[in-house]
């Protein structure tokens, strides 16, 4: 089932969010890129920093959103925007360094899709990804669960959902290429406020999919009911609704030319 993506909800949590980028770009050893994608690339707003960390460099943000992209433009990033599907995008050359961040986890059967995203990196050059590695946890299974139940069950059934792999998965798939990785893991404690963030936070991403494949009579109580879920799951603390978010991390540096 199609669906759209906001982006100036997406942006509600922009720090947190950023963050995780930030800590794998970091971790990208290259010096002088001539030429960096940035696959799913969003709004843009993280696109900016690849431009920020390599000035001389071509920055290119894709996605496969127009929501995404059109917003991206228009923040005047020092960046090109294009609307691409990473499933089946093919540069004009091979790219020094490939970042996707908090993507491929939409993408099914991602693990497969490695060696095509590994060939359109240079020779010497560097591909790195994060994705979430918290499905397990309440803010997705208490979505699934209520979308499972009647009467909403016939209408969520087929929706996109978002699934990753473990670091060990990752970075055997890559150094079976020639790849040498590191791969790592952490689980942020994101302290959110405001009214409801957790049903904030999930209907800017992984929710998403699901409400959107609600008919409009049946979203307003489906919203309602998974608020209550999830206020249970993450009560307030003194400090704020404290949020638990295990990301995984990957940076391969793709082997040098045969001579």
């Amino acid at each position: 089932m199609a669906h759209t993506w906001d982006p100036d909800h997406y942006l509600a949590f922009a720090d947190q969010r950023g963050r995780p980028f930030v800590e794998l770009v970091a971790r990208v050893g290259a010096t002088s890129p001539r030429t960096v994608v940035d696959l799913g690339c969003g709004p843009g707003n993280l696109t900016a920093l690849l431009a920020d960390r390599w000035p001389a460099a071509g920055v290119v943000g894709l996605d496969s959103s127009p929501e995404m992209i059109a917003s991206a433009r228009a923040a005047g990033a020092r960046a090109a925007f294009e609307v691409a599907d990473l499933r089946d995008w093919t540069p004009p050359a091979p790219v020094d360094v490939l970042v996707s961040n908090a993507t491929l986890q939409w993408v099914p059967g991602h693990l497969e899709l490695l060696p095509r995203l590994v060939g359109h990196v240079a020779p010497g050059g560097w591909f790195a990804f994060q994705v979430p590695g918290n499905f397990d946890q309440p803010s997705h299974t208490l979505r699934a669960a209520l979308a499972a139940e009647e009467p909403y069950a016939e209408h969520t059934r087929g929706v996109a959902v978002p699934a990753s792999h473990d670091p060990a998965d990752y970075l055997d798939a890559l150094a079976g290429l020639g790849c040498e990785v590191d791969a790592w893991e952490t689980t942020y404690l994101h302290v959110l406020t405001g009214p409801d963030p957790v049903f904030t936070w999930v209907t800017g991403t992984g929710a998403r999919p699901t409400l959107q494949a609600l008919p409009d009579d049946l979203r307003p109580g489906f919203e309602r009911e998974l608020r209550r879920r999830l206020a249970a799951a993450y009560p307030e603390r003194p400090s704020g609704v404290v949020l638990p978010f295990r990301r995984v991390f990957v940076v391969a540096r793709v082997p040098e030319a045969v001579a």
